[in-house]
């Protein structure tokens, strides 16, 4: 069924060389565009390309905005429950919330982490708390009893298990190819405390019941093969970015607009604990008391926590910072141009978009040796790695990049070779291309899908 095409880390990229031209094909995700963040760009970029491939491409998804939708009220959300975009159909279903407190979700996680290292069998039980971290009751019943048929159904997020376990259940009722594309975080080698919540036994069972895997890297994918995954269901893919789309930022714009003289420290993500958004901060107070002139910009969604941590800080640390929180591509941009590297020294990404993202910017990077990161970053080459949490190795090397005109722009003229010779969405698209049309050439549609009633 499957012919070897490329290899990455020992990790057989498999793919085959049937299928058809025209597939009905159901995503389910836990946020889509206009929300953009690592995954809904991953699956984004997946969905408009094979609809511009001919296929027809539905999104299931909820209407949360903010991450901490999913387990506190009032946090944004998004209004229109459908719509289209570039041709994809989006269909988002609301949260809900079991409880008014913001604990009950972690409470429940973490009931859920214990009770799977006992020795007794509670997977069923586990999988009915799973269904509540997020709830979101209507997408569950809409994938119980809905009729329509597609040729592959794909889940994104192995620890939004409560609906992947429902988009899995149908997809098997249906008869339909299932791929799950689970981002799984690894956390540090020595602690396994992220690890263990994107590896409990149900949601193992949950990749293992997959008819394909699609991985960030292959570190990812050699953990779950210890953990019992089947090896050859899973594909390395990875993520890229637009080259032609992340072009023309201008530096000197994003200075005015922003207030900001000198060089700029740019972090780019969800400003939060386990991203590294803490340890950025105390890394560059650390520099600023030894009179180092830099501007540390945050951009990207901002946890209620680390706003707590950041307003906590005395007035001449916050004056060096700018927290900007979720921001526009064009800034974006000009914020990559205007920076003079970027951290994000997390220990929950399976991947990190924004590192070549600053790379094509010729931007050297600096991230967490913890996940997906040290897959993506070569340490010395194209920027560096440091222990998570580690403040003073952070700023060393913060400190080394800012004082070394010729090592930084080395690191990012390397960073930028790669990421044009391997880490662009065309190039990832292709593969899962045609992964998506090895499982779903069995039961695709004849016709043009777009002349198929939704």
């Amino acid at each position: 069924m499957f012919t070897v095409l490329d290899r990455f880390g020992g990790w057989c990229i498999l793919l085959c060389t049937g299928g058809r031209q025209y597939m009905r094909i159901l995503h389910i995700i836990q946020r889509y565009w206009p929300y953009v963040g690592g995954s809904e760009r991953q699956f984004q970029e997946f969905s408009e390309r094979l609809v511009r491939d001919g296929h027809h491409v539905t999104i299931y998804t909820t209407d949360a905005w903010d991450l901490e939708h999913f387990w506190v009220r009032g946090k944004k959300r998004i209004q229109i429950e459908q719509e289209e975009h570039n041709g994809v159909i989006i269909r988002r279903f609301p949260v809900r919330h079991i409880a008014p407190t913001p604990l009950a979700y972690p409470a429940i996680r973490r009931l859920m982490l214990t009770l799977s290292q006992l020795p007794a069998d509670l997977s069923g039980v586990i999988s009915r708390l799973a269904r509540l971290t997020p709830w979101v009751p209507d997408l569950e019943y809409t994938l119980d009893h809905e009729q329509q048929r597609y040729d592959i159904v794909g889940g994104m997020n192995i620890v939004f298990d409560s609906l992947l376990a429902p988009a899995l259940r149908f997809a098997r009722r249906t008869g339909a190819p299932f791929v799950l594309h689970p981002l799984t975080h690894l956390g540090e080698d020595k602690d396994s405390t992220v690890r263990r919540y994107y590896t409990m036994p149900h949601q193992l069972q949950l990749l293992r019941e997959s008819d394909a895997i699609i991985l960030q890297n292959a570190q990812e994918g050699a953990v779950l093969a210890r953990l019992g995954v089947p090896a050859d269901k899973m594909v390395v893919v990875g993520s890229g970015v637009n080259p032609h789309q992340l072009a023309g930022g201008q530096a000197e714009r994003f200075r005015q607009i922003y207030g900001v003289t000198g060089p700029i420290v740019a972090y780019l993500g969800t400003a939060a604990y386990d991203k590294g958004a803490h340890h950025s901060l105390q890394a560059m107070q650390q520099l600023w008391q030894q009179g180092v002139e830099a501007t540390l910009v945050f951009a990207g969604p901002t946890m209620d926590h680390f706003m707590s941590f950041y307003h906590a800080q005395p007035e001449e640390v916050r004056r060096y910072c700018r927290v900007l929180g979720f921001i526009s591509e064009d800034d974006k941009r000009d914020l990559l141009a205007a920076c003079s590297l970027l951290v994000l020294p997390s220990r929950t990404d399976s991947f990190g978009i924004v590192f070549p993202e600053a790379w094509l910017y010729g931007k050297p990077v600096i991230g967490a040796r913890a996940g997906g990161i040290p897959s993506v970053i070569s340490d010395g080459i194209d920027g560096f790695l440091v222990p998570f949490g580690d403040v003073r190795a952070l700023a060393r090397r913060i400190h080394q990049l800012l004082t070394d005109s010729d090592l930084a722009r080395r690191m990012g003229e390397q960073g930028q070779q790669k990421t044009l010779s391997e880490l662009t969405w065309d190039r990832k698209y292709s593969i899962v291309r045609q992964v998506y049309e090895c499982l779903g050439g069995a039961t695709a549609h004849r016709h043009d899908p777009k002349l198929v009633e939704t």
